[in-house]
């Protein structure tokens, strides 16, 4: 049994999943009573209809969770996020909130805020006075998470490593709601590495306004909503869907006998093809050192397609390491 499998077993085999705190995650909150059709007017991906969650709940499935790109007028992803909404069940004041990067929350709550003119919308970053903790463990581990009253919680997708399904949850609050946890090096690691593993992307500072959405595959892990209407960009991203214009996708990889703290591979990286090493073939998107190798590390790459089909595809220089390409875990939307 490999670390990572050793890890896993640890935590599917206690029956309280303990919490890791994501210190590279932040929140916005959205709220007013124009805030869904002022968020339909801006993201990717519909916000109608979604299926309010109470605070203290979990909000899980399609009906309750989106995630969502929010783009410049380019075409060009400014930020990702994935996004609730929900009540305290009191006062029935509902908000929306947004799971980014923290690095871009403050921006992003900013630029959103530009736009809001006459609407009865209030945009706040939170990321300073919340905390955001990260789970995993089985279904029904997570599940029977017990969500303190004040907190938000929302499932991502379950992701499968070798043929075990694990589910994720994301936690946030005030700080202090959400002590400090201790020993977390070996959660934090696994949930970074099933984050990438999952190959549903995350922009941060360093890939901002660098793919248009169909190039990191939004259109094929549900990020974007063809029927919704107008927002920024829109014209282009429906026109690279319809066109056929995408030429570059995110696929999965890995580089071995490296690690984490020695190798150039972070988010914003750039790739080189050793048929043409004159000019960047792709870029890391997102990247996690293996728990089971120290020396490996996993990555979310957008690349040329053509740069797949034969050859070498190197990190950093035309002399850096050499990529192997993995299986990406779901089908690709035919473009």
């Amino acid at each position: 049994m490999t670390k990572a499998h050793q890890i896993l077993q640890n935590s599917m085999n206690n029956p309280t999943p303990l919490p890791c705190h994501l210190d590279q995650w932040g929140v916005i909150a959205v709220e007013g009573s124009d805030a869904a059709s002022f968020l339909q007017s801006q993201l990717t991906n519909s916000v109608l209809g979604l299926n309010v969650t109470l605070i203290g709940k979990q909000a899980f499935g399609f009906s309750a969770t989106r995630l969502i790109g929010y783009c410049n007028p380019k075409g060009r992803l400014l930020a990702s996020a994935w996004l609730g909404l929900f009540s305290s069940g009191s006062d029935g004041n509902d908000r929306f909130i947004l799971f980014l990067s923290k690095d871009i929350a403050a921006s992003t709550a900013k630029r959103l805020s530009m736009y809001v003119l006459r609407s009865k919308v209030k945009v706040t970053d939170l990321s300073n006075e919340w905390v955001v903790q990260g789970l995993y463990g089985s279904d029904a581990q997570i599940a029977g998470i017990e969500v303190n009253a004040n907190d938000i919680a929302l499932r991502l997708p379950d992701v499968l490593v070798s043929e075990q399904s694990v589910a994720r949850l994301l936690i946030a609050g005030p700080k202090e709601s959400l002590d400090k946890e201790q020993d977390s090096g070996e959660r934090l690691i696994v949930l970074n590495a099933l984050e990438v593993l999952s190959a549903i992307p995350r922009i941060v500072l360093a890939t901002q306004e660098q793919f248009v959405p169909q190039m990191i595959n939004f259109e094929s892990v549900a990020g974007i909503d063809f029927k919704k209407g107008c927002y920024p960009g829109q014209e282009i991203v429906a026109r690279s869907q319809y066109r056929g214009a995408i030429k570059r996708r995110l696929q999965l990889a890995h580089v071995d006998g490296i690690s984490q703290n020695d190798s150039p591979c972070v988010p914003g990286v750039e790739l080189f093809h050793d048929k043409d090493p004159s000019q960047p073939a792709g870029m890391v998107v997102l990247a996690a050192q293996s728990p089971e190798d120290q020396t490996r590390i996993d990555m979310q790459i957008e690349c040329k397609l053509e740069a797949l089909e034969n050859g070498e595809i190197h990190l950093g220089s035309a002399t850096g390491p050499v990529l192997k390409i993995d299986v990406l875990p779901y089908p690709l939307l035919e473009i």
